[in-house]
């Protein structure tokens, strides 16, 4: 008898998500005759694009049995050195903003592997110092772009798509192609499934566990300088609740709270779902907080389903 759950994590059907994506695209579509133009659906990939970056990184942590609720904050710092560095050299800036994303991720994955201290605590201590932080770099002032080739590159397109889209798809398909078809990625899926049998197979679960960490450090710090370059400036609250938007995506992708199991193509998923969610809604001025009414009622569904086939695929295990 074909283990149903085995079978839809094969791949030899199409994600949930997907299905749920191409649902609200087709009720979208009658709802607006502008929903499914060009520039719309631009306009939706570039919404995204932000949450999406760090959506990737946190796919690799939360499949290693992990979190990083500090992503927000590190979007933010990331984001006002991009700017407020711009007097001492436009490279300087963005080497600066993404070497903290990169010094932060490291930190956290330290941190988790060395002390042992669940990632949740560690990270939820991190959102709190690194905003700290942030306002004391930042006086509690926004910060303008004084260079305009930045701004610039916020609004730049090739073509007619946006060049923050492309780097989104771009950076979605390395990432999958990572996860899928390297040892880093395959120890991932061993490390989150089964730390004991990791260990004993000897993989080293703090190196890869550092790694990830670093990952979603650099993916917030990379949103954030292109987050900035939309807006040309960045303010301190900038990234407050992303880490929430963030974890959404991922979770509404099929990637597992414990670990073991998650995608990039259902994290893409995920992310999609949002941003079609939102825009649709405000095609059809529905006030802003539904979306989250909706959202908040579509996650705890999804969770629910999926500890009910959990627990069915548990109990149908012979030994």
């Amino acid at each position: 008898m074909i283990n149903m759950q085995k079978f839809l994590r094969s791949g030899a059907v199409i994600q949930p998500i997907w299905l749920f994506v191409i649902a609200i695209t087709i009720f979208f579509s009658f709802m607006s005759e502008y929903f499914l133009s060009l520039g719309n659906l631009t306009d939706i990939l570039v919404q995204t694009s932000t949450i999406g970056l760090i959506a990737l990184g946190m796919t690799y942590v939360m499949i290693n049995g992990n979190i990083d609720l500090s992503v927000g904050a590190t979007l933010g710092l990331a984001a006002s050195l991009s700017v407020g560095l711009q007097p001492h050299g436009l490279t300087i800036a963005i080497l600066a903003a993404l070497a903290a994303g990169l010094v932060l991720g490291a930190i956290n994955g330290l941190l988790v592997w060395k002390t042992g201290v669940n990632a949740f605590i560690v990270t939820l201590g991190a959102m709190i110092g690194v905003r700290g932080l942030l306002f004391v770099y930042t006086e509690e002032q926004s910060f303008y772009a004084s260079n305009f080739a930045f701004s610039d590159f916020g609004a730049s397109t090739i073509g007619p798509i946006p060049v923050l889209a492309i780097i989104f798809l771009l950076c979605t398909l390395v990432m999958h192609l990572v996860l899928k078809k390297t040892g880093h990625g395959r120890n991932t899926f061993a490390v989150g499934g089964n730390p004991e049998a990791a260990v004993d197979a000897g993989i080293r679960i703090g190196r890869h566990m550092m790694i990830n960490f670093i990952i979603v450090g650099f993916f917030a710090a990379l949103a954030g300088v292109l987050l900035a370059t939309q807006m040309g400036a960045a303010t301190p609250n900038l990234g407050r609740d992303y880490e929430l938007w963030t974890i959404t995506a991922v979770v509404l992708g099929g990637t597992k709270l414990t670990g073991g199991y998650g995608s990039i193509t259902g994290t893409l998923g995920g992310v999609l779902a949002i941003g079609i969610l939102r825009n649709g809604m405000n095609m059809m001025q529905v006030p802003a907080f539904y979306v989250l009414v909706i959202l908040g009622v579509i996650l705890i569904s999804v969770l629910i389903i999926d500890q009910q086939i959990t627990l069915k695929s548990s109990k149908g295990v012979r030994v």
